[in-house]
């Protein structure tokens, strides 16, 4: 992308990178490949981390970044946690070199950490390459910090839907007992504008009151106002009628549906290959898909987010009014 990180920053990109890597056997053959004369290539191919599944179903939900990090562009930067704020994180370079977030943020000429919306992800979006794919193709810069997060009163299942590309994605549940591992995309206005356009209208975006979902930070920092993507209908019910857990092994999840619904079968089998093939291409079929889901008894309706739903793109059109000061702070909480 022509980046340009501080000038004392030294990342290097290797003559000819890995070469596109996608699949998600890949990671390991790209792991070795990623360094030369024991010096990283830092790009997601060479990372195994250039996996989109939008346009690999079964990949889904594709892998995560290793550690914190700094998405910019083709690039994934470690980031190093330190306490006062995101924005003071070190951004790790070659040969020991570092640069704190913000700094690092303002030579790429981004928007600095405190003007952030920090978005809780749960499924493909904690995913570089997917990540990377949704901004780029929407014109954004795809320049986002990743980082950690412990979340309390917040489970992860399975969407109560069929997506576009085929999958069946991870959604967010409301259970006080439920404490979760999740990562944090901080997300400039272009760039919630143009997720928000990949989720909605099957999603909703509910800002969370931080007394009854907390969210830390590796430092053990709060993050107040937070947000989180959920889905709309609802979650998927599993044994004993609770949320059916979410499974990183998107072919095992559309094997079992399969196995539970002769009617799925019928309308999408006889394997999880045929069903993201016909559900990909065919609208009609992942509605068909999605009601069966509800007659098979297996919707768990929406309760615990509704009520914070912030609204994006709604009434007084694409953003949400007033969210500027929802921004995170780093002297809140």
């Amino acid at each position: 992308m022509g980046l340009m990180l501080p000038h004392h920053l030294r990342v290097r990109r290797h003559p000819g990178g890995a070469g596109p890597r996608t699949g998600a056997g890949s990671t390991g053959r790209a792991a070795r490949a990623a360094t030369l004369h024991g010096v990283p290539d830092r790009t997601l191919e060479a990372l195994g981390l250039a996996t989109v599944p939008l346009l690999e179903p079964l990949a889904y939900p594709g892998p995560p970044a290793p550690g914190p990090a700094l998405l910019a562009g083709d690039l994934l930067l470690p980031l190093r946690p330190v306490p006062g704020g995101v924005g003071r994180w070190r951004v790790a370079g070659d040969d020991g070199t570092d640069a704190g977030l913000d700094e690092t943020l303002a030579a790429l000429g981004q928007a600095p950490a405190a003007e952030r919306f920090p978005v809780l992800a749960l499924g493909s979006n904690a995913a570089p390459g997917q990540l990377r794919h949704k901004l780029t193709r929407l014109a954004p810069p795809a320049v986002v910090p990743l980082t950690p997060a412990t979340v309390r009163g917040v489970g992860v299942g399975v969407s109560a839907h069929i997506s576009g590309p085929g999958y069946v994605a991870a959604a967010p549940y409301a259970d006080e007992s439920a404490g979760a591992r999740l990562w944090i995309t901080w997300l400039d206005d272009a760039q919630l504008d143009a997720v928000d356009g990949t989720e909605l209208p099957n999603y909703g975006r509910a800002r969370l009151p931080a007394a009854k979902f907390p969210v830390r930070l590796p430092t053990g920092e709060p993050v107040p106002g937070a947000y989180v993507y959920f889905n709309a209908r609802g979650v998927l019910a599993g044994p004993g009628h609770r949320p059916l857990p979410h499974t990183p092994d998107q072919p095992a999840l559309l094997s079992r549906l399969l196995t539970a619904s002769p009617r799925l079968r019928d309308l999408l089998g006889p394997t999880p290959r045929h069903w993201v093939a016909r559900a990909g291409a065919d609208a009609a079929a992942r509605e068909a898909g999605t009601r069966i889901f509800r007659e098979e008894g297996w919707l768990l309706p929406e309760t615990g987010f509704a009520a914070y739903d912030a609204g994006a793109r709604g009434a007084t059109g694409p953003g949400l009014k007033g969210r500027r000061s929802w921004r995170w702070s780093r002297g809140a909480g």
